[in-house]
């Protein structure tokens, strides 16, 4: 049975930093360099960067658990303007294609709801092959945009969102 626990622990906030590392390596190699995957692994989701996110940012991260093994993970991080960011949504490749993305984003769904937020948003790479799965969990693009992340890298996104 699929389970999304929160991460709260500095072992489980490391645990999903090495998630992450292994999940970009899978998923990313086609669409970016490995420099840049390393340069982003360790700018957004080192566990000091998770760390940071989580006392200081407000966001909340979630690890998917299977029979007891970690197998993806999200973040998310209420905004101002009373929406849900999904900062992160990943899955191992062995994992992927088996409805867990679908039952994350209603779990994601139901928190926004309770928190009384108006949309759910992210950012998605333009050459991500995910792009198709957000359209079928009924997001559609808000807009796109080109934003610089240091080390004369950039991300080039689709703003999706879904309305709540």
């Amino acid at each position: 049975m699929l389970e999304f626990k929160k991460v709260v622990t500095p072992e489980e906030i490391q645990g999903t930093s090495d998630l992450a590392r292994e999940i970009w390596n899978q998923h990313f190699i086609c669409i970016l360099s490995q420099d840049q995957i390393d340069y982003m692994v360790d700018k957004f989701q080192s566990a000091e960067a998770i760390s940071k996110q989580i006392s200081e940012e407000g966001y909340e991260y979630y690890n998917f658990v299977l029979d007891g093994e970690k197998i993806g993970y999200f973040g998310i991080c209420e905004k101002p303007d009373n929406t849900l960011f999904l900062s992160k949504l990943y899955i191992k490749k062995s994992f992927r294609r088996k409805g867990y993305a679908r039952q994350a984003f209603e779990f994601i769904k139901e928190k926004g709801r309770k928190n009384g937020n108006t949309m759910i948003w992210l950012t998605v790479n333009i050459h991500n092959n995910a792009i198709s799965v957000y359209e079928k969990l009924g997001m559609k693009i808000i807009r796109s945009e080109i934003t610089e992340i240091g080390h004369g890298y950039v991300m080039d996104d689709h703003i999706f969102g879904y309305e709540l």
